[in-house]
């Protein structure tokens, strides 16, 4: 079994809990954010629905580039789109994404991935710890973020691992 196959249940696990997320974006709250220094809620979807096409940019380019132009793009890219918008973009990159990293070599994982960004190297790392820590890691970092959104505007928030606070029905009875 290589180590993609290894990361398969961690992968499905983890981007089943990220549509959860999705799913339930408010459409007439997507502006909204938390602090001035915050994204959009509707910018925070949006990243989060990109991580399947991370993934495939992860493992089958040897490199990314980006340039403060670029940066400009995406971060207007989200505007204007539904939550049906990323549901779509999201599950559209899934299967690639899952394909990937079925497909991908122990060799291939232990190749150097690069990122770069307006010329300045941002990531230069062995892929496999590449897709760690800047595909799983970070895409669990901005779901969580997407909770604390939710729970300032009162939206239950879905359990990852386990059932959530919103989704616990009763107390356990007292013992007698």
């Amino acid at each position: 079994m290589t180590i993609g196959e290894k990361m398969l249940p961690q992968f499905d696990e983890e981007f089943a809990a990220t549509r959860k997320f999705l799913a339930l974006v408010p459409d007439d709250r997507l502006m909204w954010k938390p602090h001035e220094k915050s994204m959009e809620l509707g910018r925070l979807a949006w990243h989060l629905a990109d991580f399947p096409e991370w993934v495939v940019m992860t493992l089958m380019q040897d490199s990314f580039g980006m340039t403060g132009e670029d940066a400009a793009k995406s971060a207007e890219e989200w505007k204007g789109k539904k939550r049906a918008d990323l549901l779509k973009r999201f599950d559209n990159g899934l299967g690639k994404a899952r394909s990937a990293l079925t497909g991908i070599s122990d060799a291939g994982m232990a190749k150097r991935w690069k990122m770069e960004w307006g010329g300045q190297t941002i990531i230069d790392d062995r892929r496999e710890d590449v897709y760690r820590k800047w595909v799983i890691s970070h895409m669990v970092h901005h779901r969580a973020q997407l909770g604390v959104y939710f729970r300032l505007l009162g939206v239950a928030i879905p359990g990852c691992y386990g059932p959530s606070a919103d989704e616990m029905t009763a107390e356990p009875a007292a013992a007698d």
